[in-house]
């Protein structure tokens, strides 16, 4: 079986957002996923900080693999100069793709899309459907109100302390490499 390179599903707005250092940190993220000779997995997207991460990760040579749904390739700026570059029929569609792609997932600042797309992962994960590593690049604190609601579901009884343990919170780009190293492993493709 042909293997392929650690791949890492990173989930981020389709837009920049107000603070510099999200921005910042996508391009860190980009960098340092080629670096590492890991698979940068994405919404195929070339805006916002999707774009940031991808321009990064093929400006240090790394490997791309986007996967866009067709109605967002035009809104999305659909990045055709990927490594790989899947146009799905749904949006539901592209998050399998994106996950069973993956063997980690980076949860970057971002809007409804990138809390679609963690707390459906966060899901699969709670009901045993993978086992992949989720990471929440909390930049400058973006993500305490989402770690909130999760502790709150915690304690109004709608899920067990698990849940939490599904997330690893990391404060920067070099913490999360950190954690990353700590989790890769060589996977072989069916």
């Amino acid at each position: 079986m042909p293997l392929r390179p650690y791949s890492v599903c990173v989930y981020c707005g389709s837009r920049d957002g107000t603070d510099p250092t999200f921005a910042a940190a996508a391009e860190s993220t980009g960098t340092m996923l080629a670096n590492n000779a890991w698979r940068l997995v994405y919404g195929a997207g070339d805006v916002g900080l999707m774009g940031r991460v991808a321009r990064s990760a093929q400006a240090a040579g790394g490997d791309t693999f986007g996967v866009i749904p067709e109605h967002l390739v035009k809104w999305e700026v659909g990045k055709t100069d990927l490594t790989s570059f899947i146009v799905t029929e749904t949006m539901h569609e592209r998050k399998k793709v994106m996950l069973m792609n993956a063997d980690a997932v980076v949860v970057m600042p971002g809007g409804a899309g990138s809390l679609d797309e963690m707390f459906e992962t966060l899901t699969w994960r709670q009901l045993g459907l993978h086992d992949k590593p989720i990471f929440v690049l909390n930049i400058n604190g973006y993500w305490n109100p989402m770690l909130e609601m999760l502790d709150h579901l915690i304690e109004k009884g709608f899920a067990d302390t698990s849940l939490r343990d599904f997330v690893t919170v990391v404060p920067d780009v070099s913490a999360l490499e950190g954690e990353l190293l700590e989790n890769t492993t060589t996977i072989t493709t069916a």
